[in-house]
């Protein structure tokens, strides 16, 4: 526990507490338990923090709030924005709702938390959002962000739990202090294999917070939810991951983002392929096209490109269960200017300058994952304090 930070934690435990025959039930997300936080927000003036993942079956979570009578002070939006129309990386202005009305404040570019004024009139921030489990997936940037608010406010933080798709298992490089960044806020691998509620925990009791000050911690489980069980997001978590195969290999591929090849944006599937105009083009090709919403310029716009699908690769345990190197590795010996094929965006990524240089050197992906054992050891120990799943 932060010696310096005041934080009652009081998790609002659901009813399954993991018996062999609970588990193997419907996933039922903390959102659907209406019951457990419906009365709790009557009485309080409250934000959210929301986008289209936020579902209360297959209703927006706002939309059912208000047909209940209970209307938030505005809405805090991430990446992506409240409907999760707007491509990667692109700004976000604030707004207003036009179906219901309410304020929408984005939390993107150069305004990542909510500032004092923005928190006057609250009590409380619910936090509704479907993450990925993945570190350079900025949602839990996003959280870290909403809680040093909430810490400097005195605003107590609701979370509504929902199953990371990604939970199965933990790898990747420790992102290391030199490269923090809004993809890499915290030292943890790439894979964490945490729910975004277990996650809060974490960034509380490693004293990752910079404010000081006193808040709540509530966090609403989801039931019959184990961090082995597969779970397929009912709703895309933003416009580049269209479906289950492209958020299994996003951690993979992503590592293609901070080099010149493309892993499909501009196309219809997304996070699936992985290429470059210089690649043979007689067993695969696509052509990345602007896409409003997902892709507006697009690598290699126009261009045909060579590469390698991976739209029937299998991403599910036993054949799936680790990040894969040999793509990237794959690439970069097939990529002819190789000084450039790396940009510095990589190592943000990575975390580390450590991959590029293993890559570079020519090392196998199994001797580039030998040099991640240590770390992975220490996290896997450091997790299990904050874990509310079997």
């Amino acid at each position: 526990m932060n010696r310096n930070l005041i934080v009652s934690f009081f998790i609002l435990l659901s009813s399954c507490l993991y018996s062999s025959e609970e588990s193997g039930g419907e996933i039922i997300c903390a959102a659907d338990k209406t019951d457990r936080y419906f009365d709790l927000l009557r009485a309080k003036s409250f934000a959210l923090v929301s986008n289209q993942t936020s579902l209360i079956a297959d209703v927006h979570l706002v939309d059912s709030l208000l047909s209940s009578g209970i209307r938030p002070v505005r809405i805090f939006t991430p990446e992506h924005g409240f409907r999760g129309n707007v491509q990667a990386g692109e700004l976000i202005d604030n707004s207003v709702d036009s179906k219901t009305g309410i304020p929408i404040v984005s939390l993107y570019g150069s305004h990542k938390q909510p500032t004092d004024e923005e928190m006057q009139d609250i009590e409380l921030i619910v936090f509704d959002l479907q993450d990925v489990g993945v570190r350079f997936y900025t949602y839990i940037s996003t959280l870290h962000y909403v809680m040093e608010a909430c810490a400097r406010n005195g605003v107590d933080l609701l979370i509504l739990d929902r199953p990371n798709p990604n939970g199965d298992y933990i790898d990747g490089p420790i992102r290391e202090e030199k490269h923090i960044s809004f993809v890499g806020m915290h030292p943890i691998p790439v894979l964490h294999a945490m729910s975004i509620g277990e996650y809060g925990k974490m960034i509380i009791g490693e004293n990752w917070l910079l404010e000081k000050g006193e808040f709540e911690l509530q966090v609403i489980t989801c039931e019959n939810y184990s961090h082995q069980k597969k779970y397929v997001p009912p709703v895309l978590p933003s416009p580049n991951l269209p479906n289950y195969q492209a958020i299994r290999l996003y951690p993979s591929l992503c590592f293609f983002e901070g080099t010149k090849v493309s892993i499909g944006r501009g196309t219809d599937f997304p996070f699936q392929v992985y290429g470059a105009p210089e690649f043979d083009t007689t067993q695969f090709s696509f052509t990345p096209e602007s896409r409003p919403g997902a892709s507006l310029n697009p690598k290699f716009m126009g261009v045909k490109c060579g590469g390698v699908d991976l739209r029937n690769e299998k991403v599910d345990p036993p054949e799936f269960g680790q990040l894969n190197l040999e793509w990237i590795i794959d690439a970069y010996n097939r990529f002819q200017d190789k000084e450039n094929f790396f940009t510095n965006y990589f190592e943000s990524l990575a975390g580390t300058d450590s991959l590029r240089k293993q890559i570079e050197s020519g090392l196998t992906s199994q001797e580039i994952r030998e040099s991640w054992k240590s770390g992975l050891e220490e996290f896997k120990t450091i997790r299990t304090k904050y874990l509310l799943y079997d």
